[in-house]
């Protein structure tokens, strides 16, 4: 078919023999601003007054968990860490299915691209995204890296994505829970995603084929964190579930961003996976976040936002379809991105937790044993008013700081994390952006001055000379000192004014990470179960 012999500019493989035809018209690596003229004419978004394209993402505004398949094979067998998150999916089934969305596109228009996940050419895998709506393809305009023109030339895919939302699969026949899927394949090297519009299961589905990939063919450890680089070339890396203060604390104006959500750790540098950034945009504001802010413009979209009445203008208060709200743009509207996002091995790590039982010191050093119990735990709470039915302070625990994409069990991840961090001699600090002098509710939130103030003296070799004290249950170490924090905000014991309270809290919340840890204990060495707390 000529249009399909168009669609890929001539690089070495075309659609047809990635067994994809259609009767219609096949865009290829249009430019943002044809994807957003497309877009438009489908009725597919809206433009805001900044230019950038506002669309929804309809039903789901979130990943489905539990809609997410691994196909179980040869290969998978015996490899993946089988569960709640890689759920098994039959092989059988996959080709049927696979087969109904094919002929299901064959009279839709398609937005195809070629787009690189991964910085580092080495470890790199090449795309070929296949698209229904013309925005998703644009997201994957930002979210993936962009090849040049040359490079398209001799472009061979390693993995292609085929996501069409409007395909729904029958739960009865085709093998899913229900009608919508995001389903990987790593013998077939295919990602099919159906039913959802979530633009998000394409960007995580590939975080999770890179997170099976590097660390089990490569031995380089994959990793959900923010980086960044100060001007004397020096990384650091940031761990951290939602609401620990990721995103805010690894935005600093005065290092570069290397990248905000998924990067790789190999024999020499840290790289990014993508190409842009996908932030939470609820209650957005130029004074709280203003590179987000600037960075929303011709190019970016904002997902399932809406307008102040009678304008253009996005209201980033309104809670009206979900609070999570979304931007997507390339990293390139950040002002100070380090592109290419690449940077050497890191000298400090910080483990963001939001402890919500003022237990936890607000700056710690970790030895090795720790930083991989830790690793592994990924630990914080959720308050009241985070989630539907939390009255209370809640522990949360998420492997590695990012469980949901994880092919592979967590004890690999943090074996191959505990070997870099004592080759390269890596400091590793657990920071507490939660609460002080009592737990939620009686205490009070961590003032972030104090917190940006601890990892600059962490950064800037501060803390390498101070003393320490040993946490009682958790056995880290708690510096003495820091540059512009009042010493008593140090000691979290310090902080309340029952200290009997606080020992007994402090137990409590051990005995929570050890009950979290039983599930990981068979397959943990000696080396990592020495970093549990002391009860």
């Amino acid at each position: 078919m000529e249009t399909q012999e168009l669609i890929l500019q001539k690089p070495t493989q075309t659609l047809s023999s990635l067994g994809i035809h259609t009767t219609k018209q096949v865009f290829c690596n249009l430019t943002p601003a044809e994807l957003v003229e497309h877009a438009l004419q489908n009725g597919e978004g809206t433009l805001t007054d900044v230019g950038a394209l506002m669309a929804d993402t309809g039903e789901f505004t979130g990943r489905s968990p539990k809609d997410r398949f691994v196909v179980l094979d040869e290969q998978t067998k015996d490899s993946v860490w089988w569960g709640d998150i890689n759920i098994p999916f039959e092989e059988e089934k996959f080709d049927l299915l696979l087969d109904k969305m094919l002929n299901f596109l064959k009279d839709k228009n398609l937005y195809t691209r070629q787009a690189f996940a991964g910085v580092d050419a080495r470890y790199r895998l090449n795309l070929t995204v296949v698209n229904t709506l013309a925005w998703h393809n644009l997201f994957c305009n930002n979210m993936f890296l962009r090849p040049t023109a040359e490079e398209l030339q001799n472009f061979s895919s390693d993995f292609t994505i085929i996501c069409a939302p409007e395909f729904e699969a029958d739960p009865a026949v085709d093998g899913t829970r229900q009608k919508n899927f995001a389903i990987i394949n790593f013998s077939k090297r295919m990602l099919l995603i159906g039913g959802t519009a979530y633009a998000g299961e394409m960007k995580k589905g590939i975080f999770s084929i890179l997170n099976y990939i590097l660390p089990h063919e490569h031995r380089v450890l994959s990793m959900h964190c923010s980086a960044n680089m100060g001007k004397d070339g020096d990384t650091a890396v940031f761990f951290g579930l939602s609401g620990t203060g990721k995103t805010t604390l690894s935005a600093d104006p005065k290092r570069a961003l290397i990248g905000d959500d998924e990067h790789a750790w190999t024999e020499d540098s840290i790289f990014n996976f993508e190409g842009g950034c996908y932030a939470k945009v609820i209650d957005l504001s130029r004074e709280k976040e203003p590179q987000i802010w600037d960075a929303i413009k011709f190019g970016a979209i904002v997902e399932n936002t809406r307008f102040f009445p009678g304008s253009r203008t996005v209201d980033y208060s309104n809670k009206e379809v979900t609070e999570n709200t979304r931007t997507s743009y390339p990293i390139d509207h950040i002002s100070n991105a380090l592109i290419p996002s690449e940077a050497g091995i890191p000298k400090n790590i910080f483990f963001l937790t939001a402890d919500a039982f003022g237990v936890i010191p607000p700056i710690s050093k970790l030895n090795k044993s720790q930083a991989m119990y830790h690793f592994i735990s990924g630990y914080t709470a959720k308050v009241a008013g985070t989630e539907v039915g939390i009255t209370e302070p809640k522990t949360t625990f998420s492997a590695c700081f990012g469980a949901a994409f994880l092919p592979l069990h967590p004890t690999q991840y943090a074996a191959l994390f505990g070997e870099k961090m004592e080759k390269h001699q890596v400091n590793v600090w657990l920071i507490n952006t939660g609460w002080t002098g009592g737990p939620y509710g009686v205490g009070n939130r961590m003032k972030l001055a104090y917190t940006r103030a601890m990892i600059t003296a962490a950064l800037e070799g501060a803390l390498d000379n101070v003393g320490y004290r040993t946490h009682s249950v958790f056995g880290v170490g708690i510096p003495e000192t820091c540059p512009n924090v009042p010493d008593e905000v140090l000691s979290p014991r310090a902080t309340w004014a029952d200290k009997e309270a606080y020992d007994k809290k402090a137990r409590e919340l051990g005995a929570a990470f050890i009950q979290n840890f039983e599930k990981y204990k068979e397959f943990a060495s000696e080396d990592i179960l020495a970093g549990a707390p002391n009860l």
